[in-house]
């Protein structure tokens, strides 16, 4: 499947994305608005591309080929074309992919494009239509505005790791969360920005940073300090404000269970065999102040019977309730399959594979292909071919 064939689908079918991010955050911006339909052309250095591409193990392919999966997981429905920004021809192939482009994603610490000559105002001048995504470590102004920007650095200092994994540890989400928000931010920003230009004719600039990202989800944990004055604390696999609401051990594993309502307890306690008026448990702030008594009390009964027995048990009775599974459980999971979350590429020289699929779907839309991330490169000529052919018309429309 050609990429642009294969990004020729989808709400943004027609519009075009000059990524010149890397790593993560850029590029799963940039993803996203493949995956949306949108031409996405990653602009990366000649030699060695991004960083990602380095990233493993696990690496996959032959020995001289091997392609990082790291790289794989941001990078569908994409192009690459390779280009030195420092040099005159990378600069004048930016400025033609510019000219042509309606939006630009890009992730290099403040100042980087100023230096090479393609500052903001620059941009603009070349093409007033350009919206502009612009992800930073933590700003693009400010005292910490030079700082570089990595995931784990931004997840301790946006306050993420002190409130979670287990009281006296702090620690990082499992994958790279403050990249992912801000990409995602992003890409919603950008989509904000195209309406804006339906009405205004013109592009801006849209700014997110990891930092905020994260700040951005702090949600009741941020107002419990910012309202309440109130430092949270980690609470393990427990929920902070509500109880029971967590990870409970039963005879052969663990389970989960969410409780959200005063009705839906009454209905727990019935359902697992608790005592109904015990004065610990009456209301939800009883029991998250009592909320090691109360796990004790479940586990004692959860630990005489498997899991599969009480997840019975608890979803006859309406309560939320679930398994943990591995991830190749979950891929394996005819739910995880029915909602399209695997998606089947080629790729050039890995063959047939699935990849993890785009979030969303549209009601009424066909389901659409999806092209695997490139070969660096890989488009070298095909994306100046095209470029020829609009710079072509553009002169034939001049000369009318």
């Amino acid at each position: 499947m050609d990429h642009v064939q294969a990004s020729s689908q989808g709400p943004l079918s027609g519009y075009v994305v000059v990524d010149l991010s890397r790593a993560l955050a850029g590029p799963h911006a940039g993803m996203m608005l493949g995956d949306l339909g949108a031409r996405v052309i990653k602009v990366e250095a000649p030699g060695h591309g991004d960083e990602s591409r380095g990233w493993g193990p696990p690496f996959v392919g032959e020995a001289a080929e091997q392609v990082s999966t790291y790289f794989l997981s941001c990078n569908r429905n994409k192009e690459s074309v390779t280009a030195d920004l420092k040099s005159d021809e990378g600069r004048e192939l930016l400025t033609r992919l510019v000219r042509h482009a309606d939006i630009l994603v890009e992730n290099f610490r403040t100042g980087v494009l100023d230096r090479l000559g393609f500052g903001f105002d620059r941009l603009h001048e070349i093409n007033p239509r350009l919206v502009i995504l612009s992800i930073t470590g933590f700003g693009h102004d400010g005292p910490a505005a030079g700082r570089a920007g990595y995931d784990q650095i931004a997840q301790g200092e946006a306050g993420l790791m002190s409130i979670t994994g287990e009281p006296g540890t702090p620690t990082k989400v499992g994958v790279p969360i403050a990249d992912l928000l801000a990409g995602m931010y992003g890409a919603s920003g950008v989509l904000a920005a195209l309406l804006d230009r339906e009405r205004t004719g013109r592009g801006q600039v849209v700014r997110t940073s990891l930092l905020a990202s994260v700040v951005g989800v702090h949600a009741f944990q941020g107002t419990r300090w910012t309202v309440a004055g109130d430092v949270p604390e980690p609470t393990g696999n427990h929920h902070a404000a509500i109880a029971p609401y967590g990870l409970f051990r039963a005879a052969d594993g663990a389970l989960q269970v969410a409780v959200g309502s005063e009705a839906q307890w009454r209905s727990f306690v019935e359902a697992v065999g608790l005592t109904p008026d015990d004065p610990r448990f009456t209301t939800n702030a009883e029991r998250v102040h009592h909320r090691q008594e109360l796990i004790d009390e479940i586990e004692r009964v959860f630990a005489t019977a498997p899991c599969d027995h009480w997840l019975g048990r608890l979803e006859q009775a309406g309560i939320a309730c679930g398994k943990v599974r591995t991830l190749d459980q979950v891929y394996e999971w005819e739910q995880t399959r029915s909602q399209g979350l695997l998606v089947d590429v080629e790729h050039p020289e890995l063959g047939s594979f699935q990849l993890p699929g785009p979030p969303l779907r549209f009601d009424g839309a066909p389901a659409r292909d999806h092209a695997a991330p490139p070969l660096l490169g890989e488009h070298n000529q095909t994306v100046r071919e095209w470029l020829d052919e609009l710079d072509g018309l553009d002169r034939v429309a001049e000369r009318r």
